[in-house]
């Protein structure tokens, strides 16, 4: 067993290029969550328990390490070098060989160190976390594209902030908030940009939430200006500092069961987000603002490789990774699966780019919009049908099997909002076939679908997919650098950018539907 105590980015590195076989390495148990970011760094793919003892019980019928990661329903974007799996001493799957490699992180408190010491060790300063995050962005920005500049010291902060403040519907107001004294554990964040979500123009045109007054925007990303002196790492345990370009994603307050590396099937709707929380004495909650501030117990990430087109985009790329996850557990959603998305909105174009991605290649479109269409094909799709062509879903159905050549589609994405398209998607799916439902954020209405013919008689395997967990953002990332790598012009989704005051005629050409992505940038 490898006992590794310090230089932690150096050391995954080394272990990532020498691991073979099943692999046992014991980290300080503050250094785990540092220690497995850096082995996905080095091209490890991190399992869950659950995904461990799939990948240990297939592993015995075959070589090929992709393969057990499809058994255990892994999403991956390319073949990872290594499976890394969380441990423990006594474990019994330390124990077991494994025909690729395999690392078995086990904490534990392994330092011979006198209480003075390992308080030293544990109370990294500032200038320590600066030069790891030097070395991380220096080691990702060799494969990765475009490359990012280093983290910089912040200039002077403002004394106030504006926000767009939702007062009314379908009236934002800018005004200006106090930018507050930080907590121990708080980050100020300086707001770069913010997309206009489906959800905010809901609240725009109809506040179904019941949150007005409220500062929206939660697909948004910016600069750490100023951080409270407990404020060390990122919810994947990588080290944060001032002049890093983040993301959040959740705020879980102290739920306990929630860690990075052990998320089960807990997602965001049982947390709050930034800017669709209710206003209080700080006002700086959303996004739609100059300064937001993230408080201590949020989600947070370090993305400071990617550029801000692709921070924009986490958000609703993870919605689309959840889902196909959800697809995945399924069993039908396989390689030479033919697949039908409808809706060609942001969120039906993302899922196949991901589909892309992850080597689906037999994919349709459905939508009503002919530039829509022609993006889905940008994105991937190997064909189209515009539902505008067709006079009813018998006619449709059979557009869709024509665009297979002859078959229905093994699975189907229903991505839009429509009670209608919810209804209609049963027609273009054979029998034995699977659904992945993910369009209906919000109560859209009731379907209308005859269960025998549509459900039971063809036995569609169903699953419904709302929002996402922490670990689909984690792999999102790795999504938005792996479309562009082959090519995919994910930056294309945002059509127009507003400054923040302009964020009213903003919102009216989302509800227009005159682009695809709209987004807030700040100067």
């Amino acid at each position: 067993m490898q006992s590794i105590t310090d230089d932690f980015a150096k050391n995954a590195e080394k272990l990532a290029e020498t691991v073979k076989g099943n692999t046992k390495v014991t980290v300080p148990s503050d250094k785990k969550g540092e220690f497995i970011y850096h082995l996905i760094e080095n091209g490890g793919y991190p399992a869950s328990r659950a995904q461990a003892e799939t990948i240990f019980r297939v592993s015995k019928n075959t070589k090929s390490i992709s393969a057990v990661l499809f058994a255990c329903h892994a999403i991956t974007n390319a073949t990872p070098k290594f499976i890394i799996y969380d441990s423990f001493n006594g474990d019994s799957l330390l124990e077991k060989e494994l025909p690729f490699p395999a690392i078995g992180v086990i904490e534990g408190d392994i330092i011979k160190q006198n209480k003075s010491e390992r308080r030293i060790a544990m109370d990294i300063n500032q200038d320590k976390i600066q030069a790891i995050v030097q070395q991380v962005l220096s080691e990702m920005n060799q494969s990765a594209a475009p490359k990012a500049s280093a983290p910089k010291a912040a200039g002077p902060i403002p004394k106030t902030s504006r926000a767009a403040m939702l007062t009314k519907l379908e009236n934002y107001e800018i005004k200006e908030f106090p930018i507050p004294e930080l907590g121990d554990d708080d980050i100020l964040v300086k707001v770069e940009g913010c997309g206009v979500c489906g959800t905010d123009a809901h609240e725009f045109k109809r506040d179904p939430f019941g949150l007005i007054p409220v500062v929206l925007g939660h697909e948004g990303t910016g600069e750490i200006v100023k951080m409270g002196k407990n404020v060390k790492k990122d919810s994947a345990g990588k080290p944060l500092a001032v002049g890093d370009k983040v993301v959040t994603c959740m705020i879980f307050k102290d739920n306990p069961d929630i860690t990075m590396f052990d998320l089960n099937k807990q997602n965001v709707g049982g947390a709050d987000v930034y800017g669709l929380l209710p206003d209080d004495d700080i006002h700086l909650n959303g996004w739609f603002a100059d300064y937001i501030v993230v408080r201590g117990g949020s989600t947070v990430f370090n993305v400071s490789d990617l550029d801000l087109d692709s921070r924009i985009l986490i958000e609703p790329c993870a919605v689309l990774i959840h889902a196909v996850e959800r697809a995945k557990t399924t069993g039908i959603l396989r390689f030479n699966s033919r697949v039908v998305v409808q809706g060609c909105g942001p969120i039906g174009l993302i899922c196949i780019a991901i589909l892309r991605t992850m080597g689906i290649e037999n994919i349709v479109a459905v939508d009503g919009e002919d530039k829509r269409l022609d993006f889905a094909k940008e994105m991937g799709a190997t064909g189209t049908v515009n539902f505008k062509n067709h006079k009813g879903v018998e006619e449709l159905a059979k557009g869709v099997e024509n665009a297979f050549g002859g078959y229905l589609a093994d699975f189907a994405f229903q991505c839009t909002g429509s009670p209608i398209a919810h209804a209609n998607i049963y027609k273009f799916i054979r029998n034995g076939g699977g659904l992945c439902e993910l369009g209906f954020f919000i109560n859209g209405g009731d379907a209308t679908i005859n269960p025998h013919f549509d459900i039971c008689s063809k036995e569609i395997t169903t699953v419904g997919s709302w929002v996402y967990t922490l670990r689909d953002y984690a792999t999102t990332f790795d999504f938005l650098k792996r479309a562009k790598g082959i090519g995919l012009p994910i930056g294309k989704l945002i059509t127009h950018k507003f400054p923040l005051s302009e964020i009213n005629e903003a919102h009216k050409t989302n509800l227009a539907m005159s682009g695809l992505k709209i987004a807030i940038i700040n100067e």
